[in-house]
């Protein structure tokens, strides 16, 4: 069972930036592959990123290439979305993610387009005013 909590969202303006941060519980390793995805309102579930935790290897979706950064403080168990140069198109609200048992790296980048996971936090919320 993998418990998440996402926090960090707020509002900001076009071309700031904001860090998520999600606390998981997820025993003693964190999930194989973790990620985030986000949703607007009247939208389609879009993925964001993902991380392979085994190798630290991190895939985003195009929209976010360059300006996201996933990272996972192993210490603390907690995976990290570091958004800059933010657009109105990113305002959504965020989820942070998880897979259950092990998957390859193939099927964990594949989940930064097709946000298919197991396990998903309740959402922070992110706002961008241009």
């Amino acid at each position: 069972q993998v418990h998440l909590v996402e926090s960090g969202g707020g509002s900001v303006q076009a071309g700031g930036s904001l860090r998520l941060s999600c606390a998981a519980s997820a025993g003693t390793y964190p999930p194989i592959c973790m990620g985030w995805f986000r949703q607007a309102p009247g939208k389609e579930r879009e993925g964001v990123a993902t991380l392979f935790t085994g190798t630290r290897t991190a895939y985003y979706a195009d929209s976010v290439k360059g300006r996201f950064t996933i990272s996972l403080d192993n210490a603390k168990n907690t995976l990290y979305l570091q958004m800059n140069s933010l657009k109105s198109e990113d305002a959504a609200m965020y989820y942070c993610a998880a897979v259950l048992g092990y998957k390859s790296p193939s099927y964990c980048s594949q989940r930064a387009y097709t946000p298919d996971f197991d396990y998903s936090g309740q959402g922070t919320q992110v706002i961008v005013s241009s």
